[in-house]
Formats: structure tokens, C-alpha cells, sequence
């Protein structure tokens, strides 16, 4: 691409720098010639036209703040010149759009087909501790049993966490929600859950908890209840690789895919790059019949425009307005402001307030209409585009998506991270200098987009590699060793 910007719809009234553009550079936007009066950045905006103060800063065709001082046109537009429109909890109208995209044959992916009708993109042994006193018993064991990983077992691993006692109430919950959720995921052949006996989440309440359950996939131990809890794990971790053995790859459609999407550590680019490739991945995926889950509710504060009215019903739709407002009202609780969002690295790369992050994040969510919303370590139950509430933290936000049922997630990063959920987590970069300096981070580059690719092109590649990784190529992430949880906590520590 020539041009050194781009104006990403007609109504802008701000045009976003693919490369550095120098002070006194001439650039073409739609037939008008702007001379930026300063440095450009890489990700950041020129203004196309003055602004007074208090007037409204448009990108993606949405408002994402407004000027707080006058802007002239060619003027580099952040943080110093412009801020937020976000106050706290809206009332919402719903206008439904239709948005529904046309079926397509469903492509096939070499899954792990299991009894309850789901499909596993690994076969694993998982060790879910249920309380961080007996997190580096768990580590031991994996350590100690790496030579069951033969045959058809893909892996070995643990997920430790603090949690499990000296909590109440929701916190509790949450905790209790999260790793029966686990404990249920596809991509694990088989299952240990490892308590120590005293703890608040007790085992009785996990039982409960996870639900009728295959005793040949799920083993339980009590630390407190054998004399040697490395004998006794290394026993039942024996049966479980018995039993994860017998599953093999087979042709499965790709509608019985569950896709998590989500951003991190993003850029001025994300909402132009990764992000709609993403969405266009998305929208792809769900006319083969699959589903995709968007979560991180605050990053959606100031795009709702763009996802609200997509809703298949009446009763969706509130249930998205309770999601929203909730989470707010989340905030306010903590006397927290709603608009407190885009860390240090997404202003140095050229997001200036939550608007702008939002309605590049919500990309990701294409253009298919959305067919359910989900709570919290909830499973996806219905076909197509779900949202999940959840968190914009990276960890707990891609843990969510695990538990709800994701066998892949797609990270977009404009700046980098290296880490893991416990699934494969392709890492999508929205710019070619980090795909090139970050290789043993990066899986697929979508800032080619930006040197001419198509959206509709780039959406079609992911595709392919997402089948790929769902065929067994392993991710940056599963070749490093990086998987980790993080479980969404907001009350008391006892």
C-alpha cells in the first residue's frame, strides 16, 4: 500500500497511519490532500478536517471521543488533543438489523471425537488442582509422568491458581464454575482433580459442581487421604492415559468448531488489521456452521452500536444490556471509572481512549448476527457468534473462553505476548515488523492486509491455519510450554 494512511469509513473525520508519516508529508484521503503539520506515528491519527472543542472525534464511523482542545486539519490526533465521551450505565434501544450470512459446506479437521458429542482439537491429560496448597504437587506430577505423552496423548499439564479456599460467596463460585468447567473440555482425554482435603472447595461441592461425569475420564485425589500423594497420582495418572490412548484423530466437520476470540497488547492497527480478519474468520466459520465467542465486556464500552441491535431476538438483546450495564455497574462498585481502559502500550500505539479501542476490538466479531449471550464459566450452547462476560485482562479473559468450551482462541497483538491458555492460542499480528522481530511468538501475520492483502483473503488464510492447528500443528504458545489460568476474582481473601 502507497498510501501512507488509511480512512477506515467515509464519515471519519480521522485517517490512521499504516507507516511514520513525517511532518510536511502530503497524504491523499478520498481525493482530499492533507499536509501533516507534525509527526505521525505508526498507528496513530490525523485529523482530516478542523475540529472545535467538544466536537466529536469519528473513526470506524462511530464517535470515540471528542476534542478537548481545537484541532486543525493535518493536526496529529491523542491523547493531548482529544478524550473520552464514556460516563457510566445507558439505556439501550433495540433496532434489529439483519445480519444473517448465507450457508456454506462445512470444510473437516482430523478432531478427537468424544462420547458426550463433542470434539477435542488435542487429546491431553489435564491436572486441575482445586486449591493452591497442592499446586506444586501437580507440577511434580507432570514432571515425573512425561512418559505417558506416547502414542495419540498430546500432552501432560497443570494449571495452577491460588484459589480454593479463603474465599465466599460469588468468588466461591466462580472458582467451583471455572474448573469443573475445565474439567469438562474436550481437549482433555482425561482428567485428575487434585484437592487437598480441608480446603473451602470441597470435594462433595465439585462433584456437584461438574454433573454427571465418565469416571474413566475423571479421577479425583486427596492429598490428606493417601500416605503418598506421588504414588497415588502417578497410579490414576497411569488410568488416565490408558483411557486418553484409546481416542484417535478422525475427519470431523468443522461446524462442531468453538472458537474464542480476543485481543491483547493491541495497536492503531488492530481494529484495521487482525481484528477484521478476525471477524472475517468469524463470519466464515459461522456459514460452515460453527461458533465463535467475543468476550471482554469493557472493551466493548463505546461499540455497543456496533454489536447491539446484531441480536437474533428481543431476549438477547436484553440479555446484552444486562451483560453491559452490568458490567459497569461492576466498575462503579469499585468506584472505578467505565473509561479507564487502554493500558500504556495501546496509547504508545496509538489507541486514545475506549472508544477507540473498543470499536477496533469488537472487530473481531464480523458481522454475523449474535445468537446468545453466556455468563461466566458458562458453555456455549447455541451455534454462531455467543458473547461471554468477561473481563478484558488477558489471562482471566482467555481462561473464560476456555471454560467456555473454546478448543482454539485467536490472540490479536499489535505489541507481542507470549502466553498461553491451557487450549492452543494463535497469536495474529496486526503489523509485519512484530511478525518478523517476534517470530517465536507470532503464528500468523495479518499486516499484510496493510500491503495489500484483503480482508476477505486474510479471513480465508486464518481459516486454513485455524483447521490446521485443529489438526494437531502446534501454536507458538504449545511450543514454548506457556499455558497458564487465571480465574476472575472481585470480593475478599479470608
Amino acid at each position: 500500500m502507497n498510501n501512507p494512511v488509511i480512512c477506515i469509513t467515509e464519515k471519519d473525520n480521522v485517517a490512521v497511519a499504516v507507516r511514520p508519516v513525517p511532518a510536511g508529508t502530503v497524504v491523499d484521503v478520498q481525493g482530499q490532500k492533507v499536509t501533516a503539520l507534525e509527526d505521525i506515528p505508526q498507528g496513530h491519527k490525523i485529523a482530516l478536517s478542523d475540529r472545535k472543542e467538544g466536537e466529536n472525534i469519528i473513526k470506524y464511523g462511530f464517535p470515540i471521543g471528542h476534542a478537548k482542545t481545537a484541532i486543525r486539519t493535518g493536526s496529529w490526533v491523542h491523547t493531548q488533543n482529544m478524550e473520552t465521551n464514556l460516563s457510566g450505565e445507558e439505556t439501550y434501544e433495540y433496532h434489529p438489523e439483519d445480519r444473517q450470512v448465507a450457508p456454506e459446506a462445512p470444510e473437516t479437521f482430523q478432531g478427537y471425537e468424544r462420547p458426550d458429542g463433542r470434539v477435542g482439537a488435542r487429546n491431553e491429560i489435564w491436572i486441575l488442582p482445586t486449591v493452591g496448597c497442592v499446586n506444586d504437587i501437580a507440577k511434580r506430577l507432570v514432571r515425573e509422568n512425561q512418559h505417558l505423552v506416547r502414542g495419540n496423548i498430546d500432552g501432560l499439564y497443570t494449571f495452577p491458581h491460588p484459589f480454593g479456599c479463603s474465599q465466599t460467596g460469588a468468588d466461591h463460585a466462580q472458582t467451583r464454575k471455572l474448573l469443573a468447567a475445565l474439567a469438562r473440555h474436550p481437549n482433555a482425554g482425561a482428567v485428575l482433580v487434585l484437592s487437598l482435603g480441608c480446603e473451602n472447595l470441597t470435594h462433595e461441592q465439585f462433584l456437584e459442581e461438574l454433573g454427571e461425569y465418565d469416571p474413566d475420564r475423571v479421577k479425583f485425589l486427596v492429598c490428606q487421604e493417601v500416605g503418598d500423594e506421588i504414588a497415588a497420582g502417578e497410579k490414576l495418572l497411569k488410568e488416565c492415559a490408558e483411557y486418553a490412548e484409546s481416542f484417535v484423530r478422525t475427519d470431523v466437520s468443522a461446524d462442531r468448531l468453538v472458537i474464542g476470540m480476543k485481543c491483547g497488547a493491541s495497536d492503531g492497527l488492530s481494529g484495521i488489521t487482525a481484528n477484521p480478519a478476525v471477524g472475517r474468520f468469524s463470519d466464515l466459520l459461522i456459514a460452515q456452521g460453527g461458533s465463535t465467542v467475543l468476550t471482554e465486556v469493557p472493551e466493548m464500552f463505546g461499540a455497543e452500536g456496533m454489536l447491539m441491535n446484531r441480536c437474533t431476538d428481543r431476549e438477547i438483546f436484553d440479555k446484552a444490556v444486562r451483560m453491559i450495564n452490568g458490567f459497569k455497574e461492576y466498575f462503579i462498585s469499585h468506584h472505578e471509572v467505565v473509561y479507564e481502559n487502554p493500558s500504556p502500550g495501546n496509547r504508545q500505539g496509538g489507541i486514545t481512549t475506549l472508544e477507540d479501542k473498543s470499536c477496533g476490538c469488537v472487530q473481531k466479531g464480523g458481522t454475523a448476527p449474535i445468537t446468545d449471550v453466556i455468563g461466566y464459566a458458562e458453555q456455549v450452547q447455541t451455534k454462531g457468534l455467543n458473547l461471554l462476560y468477561g473481563p478484558g485482562n488477558d489471562l482471566v479473559s482467555s481462561t473464560a473462553l476456555t471454560a467456555a468450551g473454546a478448543q482454539i482462541i485467536l490472540f490479536t497483538t499489535g505489541r507481542g505476548t507470549p502466553f498461553g491458555a491451557p487450549v492452543p492460542t494463535v497469536k495474529i499480528a496486526t503489523n509485519s515488523q512484530i511478525a518478523q522481530r517476534k517470530k517465536n511468538w507470532i503464528d500468523f501475520n495479518a499486516g499484510t492486509i496493510v500491503e495489500g492483502e484483503s480482508i476477505d483473503d486474510a479471513g480465508k488464510r486464518l481459516l486454513g491455519y485455524v483447521l490446521e492447528v485443529a489438526s494437531g500443528k502446534r501454536t507458538c504458545n504449545e511450543k514454548q510450554g506457556y499455558r497458564e489460568i487465571s480465574i476472575f476474582k472481585d470480593g475478599v481473601v479470608l
